[in-house]
């Protein structure tokens, strides 16, 4: 299938609030750093998975060094919706997230990793789920838990053992916050207190600002292009440091339950 293809009318697509206009209703934000050998194909599964909506795709260049930056340019043309954002130097995927979420024009955002492991097919299903709870008021994210993980075994271990011990102590109710297909509003995204690596802690800070979190099972894919950009013990490290700024974030928090503008 050509990229032409993915070009396809763009009836309007029920979102909290209403769009207004021309406005996108549906802004996917996906960070690549060092991704030339799959960014086409990749941008191209997006396109297509988003057929019939008014959707912009955000694809944050966040320092890559190959020529993830000019595959990305020559794709403009095929696919009008892209918009490319592109950091000076590398700041990570937390702040990539941000810098895309923070350009997007939609009310609603997808995000998903740039590697191509997360399938953009899965995204319309987790789509539906959030459009679905649009009259709840609270549900402000649906997160995907990947099924039949194509990771290594050390890999899987050592993120179910981060998992195990996040969620005992969060109390987040998730499973996987590894993975990267989240789809959420974006006031409730900018709500959030931002720092480096807030990606992996979303389910627990939209929970900490009062909001619900729905999680839905979604497919993953074997790595075909790059490297990852974690080994199993940096990413403990981290984890370990992050983990205790958000629950001390989570502990001094105190909510009003409820909040109503009072009329004269």
């Amino acid at each position: 299938m050509s990229l032409h293809e993915h070009h396809c009318g763009l009836p309007a697509f029920l979102a909290w609030p209403e769009p207004a206009g021309d406005k996108p209703e549906v802004a996917v934000v996906t960070p690549m750093l060092n991704e030339a050998g799959g960014a086409t194909a990749f941008v191209a599964e997006i396109a297509a998975a988003l057929c019939g909506r008014n959707f912009e795709i955000i694809v944050v260049n966040d320092g890559s060094t190959d020529d993830t930056g000019a595959i990305l340019k020559t794709l403009k043309s095929e696919i009008p919706q892209l918009r490319i954002l592109e950091h000076g130097e590398n700041a990570g995927q937390s702040r990539a997230l941000r810098t895309g979420v923070l350009a997007a024009k939609a009310a609603i955002v997808a995000m998903l990793d740039g590697d191509g492991q997360n399938d953009p097919a899965d995204i319309p299903r987790l789509l539906a789920a959030l459009e679905a709870g649009k009259d709840r008021g609270d549900l402000a994210m649906v997160a995907g838990e990947r099924q039949d993980r194509q990771d290594t075994a050390a890999r899987k271990w050592a993120s179910n053992l981060a998992n195990g011990i996040r969620r005992t102590l969060l109390k987040d109710g998730a499973t996987d916050t590894g993975c990267g297909l989240k789809i959420f509003y974006r006031e409730a995204f900018l709500r959030l207190p931002y720092f480096d690596h807030m990606h992996r802690y979303l389910p627990a800070l939209m929970r900490r600002e009062g909001f619900t979190v729905e999680y839905l099972p979604v497919s993953h894919r074997a790595r075909m292009h790059g490297a990852s950009k974690y080994t199993n013990f940096g990413r403990f490290l981290v984890a370990i440091r992050d983990l205790m700024g958000v629950l001390w974030l989570v502990a001094r928090s105190r909510s009003p339950k409820s909040i109503r503008e009072v009329d004269d």
